[in-house]
């Protein structure tokens, strides 16, 4: 099969696209032919050997945690699905180097579920890690409710676009924090009010809208940005954050960091919200697998609206 891989941790320049051959397929383990995979910050973070003290890892790597695609085989008591079956996961090992930026994969049965059918293969790609990591921050850590109120910093990207469309389905109030410029698309997908992080004190800003505060802020940005919108977090409230591990922040605040893990309820959960028309998935571009790296340096930029895809 080809696939994208890399030998040593450093910049897009490691990336080559190889033919490799298929992954052996173990007890449990299902082969699924990949027709689409997301692209994701944290590619590029597990390249760069940022997460190398945190994520066991076995050279060559391929990259991708993302997939939608067809069961083209199964190994022992791999049963759940059928040969043909449409299914999409997020298919983090615990070992990272079997990555879905290939035109196959093998990963564990217990990883799958049956994919979206009312969106194409790209959108469904585009699901799993950031709707996965959306939901467990907002309801599993952040126990949001409705009538709440959420402020979602990094709105408008993979993360945040579902974050906002998660909370509103919940019944929560939804303040999303971007630039100006991704206003439109951030009430698009639900955003009651929406703030813009440059030139503006972000605290302030919410506290204008909801002098109360806010009960979940929903950090999918740090940095400035993060230290900003404290002043606007109730005293009961609570902070998730997928970037900050907390070092920096006052002891006094109920804090919880989220790295996504695989769970099929909740990419079942999600599969009904986005054939009901209730989870949309913004897919602003796509690229081929020869161009891994032209798509790791996009999302480099951390200025993608939404979610791009690679397509084997």
């Amino acid at each position: 099969m080809k696939a994208a891989t890399y030998e040593e941790f450093g910049g897009t320049d490691k990336i080559q696209i190889q033919t490799i051959d298929v992954p052996e397929l173990k007890e449990g383990e299902v082969l699924v032919r990949i027709k689409a995979a997301g692209v994701n910050p944290v590619d590029n973070a597990v390249r760069e050997g940022y997460l190398k003290d945190f994520l066991p890892y076995s050279f060559p790597i391929i990259p991708g945690w993302d997939v939608a695609g067809v069961v083209e085989d199964r190994g022992y008591s791999a049963r759940r699905f059928n040969v043909g079956d449409e299914v999409y996961a997020y298919a983090r090992r615990a070992v990272v180097q079997h990555g879905t930026f290939a035109e196959y994969v093998v990963i564990p049965e217990s990883y799958i579920s049956l994919r979206p059918q009312n969106i194409s293969w790209e959108e469904a790609a585009g699901i799993p890690l950031v709707g996965l990591t959306a939901y467990q921050s907002l309801f599993d850590a952040g126990n949001l409710q409705q009538n709440q109120t959420v402020l979602i910093l990094g709105a408008s990207g993979g993360v945040g676009s579902l974050a906002i469309q998660l909370a509103k389905e919940k019944g929560a109030q939804v303040i999303g924090v971007a630039s100006e410029k991704n206003y439109a698309f951030m009430k698009e997908l639900g955003a009651d009010y929406t703030v813009d992080y440059k030139d503006t004190n972000i605290g302030d800003a919410v506290k204008a809208i909801l002098p109360d505060g806010v009960d979940l802020v929903f950090d999918c940005a740090s940095g400035e940005t993060l230290k900003q919108s404290l002043s606007a977090l109730k005293s009961s409230g609570k902070l998730v954050s997928i970037l900050n591990h907390g070092q920096e922040l006052d002891k006094g605040i109920d804090f919880q960091y989220v790295f996504v893990e695989p769970n099929t309820t909740e990419l079942d959960h999600l599969r009904k919200l986005a054939d009901g028309g209730k989870l949309i998935v913004h897919v602003s571009n796509t690229y081929s697998l020869e161009d891994t790296a032209e798509a790791l340096k996009q999302i480099q930029t951390a200025h993608t609206t939404g979610k791009i895809v690679i397509v084997p």
